[in-house]
């Protein structure tokens, strides 16, 4: 399977190789141009009636001034479709049909239900035309072929711009779960939750390390009683994470280190060197507060 970059780089001469389409077939889509035109109001309104049963026309096509845009856009769609002009505005507007069936959030099977309904309505209306069988049988092969590369540039689009949708979004949860905090002069501090990978360990140390820097902190605590596993992989992640903060002169504390976890560290035989640990974050924050020469009282009222 090529890359979606891919395909989004092929110029029309490479696209038309790729689906061995050549100017008979071109020729041949471009014959059905008239016919279709005087067919195509009567072909949307087939379509919609179709449409009408499926639960996507009340998701997205009750609004009257949406569908009259929508059946505007059809037309035009399909008018450009047996033009069989294959060009860059061409492709161009292809993608920017995938990118629209993305953001609207259409299903990809119930888009591909449509195009295939919308070919049952062109092979019917090639019937009506009497063509001969060998002409019939060159202009159905060309419309499945070009009607295949159609939908490959509208579906790589959607896919896309719904990959690139996933990946800001995953970005952004990712700051989110990586929110050092300045919680007193000097004294950072991480809580993190979940699964810690090498990527994420990146984003925790590359974070951290900004913090550092930013505010000259001397001591940063690293609060892991959220984080589902620890093994030898997450072990080492902290490790690194430690030492890149005592390089910068801030020492790293890990706190909320259950008995569960101390068992499998040391069942793994993982030497945490140098690495200071505590069972919870209160402990952490108060080596933290007396590190800074800074002392909690309780007060009694």
């Amino acid at each position: 399977m090529y890359g979606h970059s891919h395909y989004n780089q092929r110029s029309p001469e490479e696209l038309l190789k790729l689906f061995s389409l050549d100017e008979t077939d071109l020729e041949s889509i471009r014959k059905l141009q008239a016919p279709l035109e005087e067919r195509l109001d009567e072909l949307v309104d087939n379509w919609y009636q179709w449409l009408k049963n499926l639960p996507e026309h009340e998701e997205f096509f009750t609004d009257p001034k949406l569908l009259e845009h929508v059946q505007k856009m059809q037309i035009k769609f399909w008018k450009i479709f047996f033009k069989a002009e294959v060009n860059d505005d061409f492709i161009n507007m292809r993608k920017r049909m995938g990118e629209t069936h993305a953001r609207i959030g259409l299903p990809m099977d119930s888009f591909f239900a449509g195009v295939d309904h919308w070919l049952s309505l062109f092979i019917d209306m090639m019937g009506e035309l009497k063509l001969k069988p060998e002409e019939y049988s060159q202009t159905r092969r060309a419309i499945n072929k070009f009607l295949h590369m159609d939908m490959t540039i509208i579906v790589l689009s959607y896919e896309q711009l719904i990959n690139e949708t996933i990946a800001a979004q995953s970005k952004s949860l990712m700051e989110m779960s990586t929110p050092v905090t300045q919680i007193w002069n000097g004294i950072l501090l991480l809580p993190v939750v979940g699964i810690i990978d090498s990527k994420r360990a990146q984003d925790i140390m590359n974070a951290t390390l900004a913090k550092i820097s930013e505010t000259q902190a001397r001591s940063f605590i690293l609060d892991i009683s959220g984080v589902a596993v620890v093994d030898t992989a997450v072990a080492n992640h902290l490790i690194k994470i430690t030492k890149a903060t005592r390089l910068m002169g801030c020492e790293s504390t890990i706190s909320g280190v259950s008995p569960a976890i101390a068992q499998t560290i040391v069942e793994l035989g993982i030497d945490v060197g140098t690495i200071k640990t505590t069972s919870n974050m209160k402990d952490a924050l108060a080596s933290a507060f007396n590190k800074m020469g800074l002392e909690i009282n309780e007060i009694h009222e």
